[in-house]
């Protein structure tokens, strides 16, 4: 099995500590970090991914909008540059703990957060950095 992500929910996950929209949404997450903690691959893809299944069927979600894609194109670009390749859906993905722990250093530096811009929860995901990561559940 793999995980389907879409662009910016690989930001999401770094920051990731049990909080959410919803408890279903909540427990659904916390499924998927145990598959990658371990070490379920991940697929990129486009548009709603496996995180987003719980959300999918209220109608005014934001998973379909035209500026979520736009985070996910964002998110892509600037991993891709941090990995040094480019990332596009449909692409195998490994989240080890040196990945992680170099997406991290990166995002605590604020270099991958440009899709973060305008999101509801980039306030907490500052908090969470500049923690050090505290209490995060994707370990890798």
């Amino acid at each position: 099995m793999t995980v389907r992500l879409r662009g910016h929910h690989l930001l999401c996950l770094l920051t990731y500590v049990g909080k959410g929209y919803t408890p279903a949404f909540v427990a659904n997450y916390q499924r998927i970090v145990v598959r990658l903690n371990a070490g379920e691959p991940v697929e990129l893809v486009e548009g709603p991914d496996d995180i987003c299944r719980p959300m999918l069927g209220a109608a005014d979600h934001h998973c379909f909008n035209a500026s979520v894609a736009m985070r996910d194109a964002q998110a892509l670009a600037d991993v891709g540059v941090l990995l040094g390749e480019p990332l596009a859906a449909e692409q195998p993905l490994r989240l080890d703990p040196a990945r992680l722990a170099a997406l991290r250093a990166a995002f605590a530096a604020g270099t991958i957060r440009t899709a973060c811009a305008g999101c509801q929860w980039s306030g907490l995901c500052t908090e969470i950095a500049a923690s050090g990561f505290a209490g995060v559940r994707l370990t890798g």
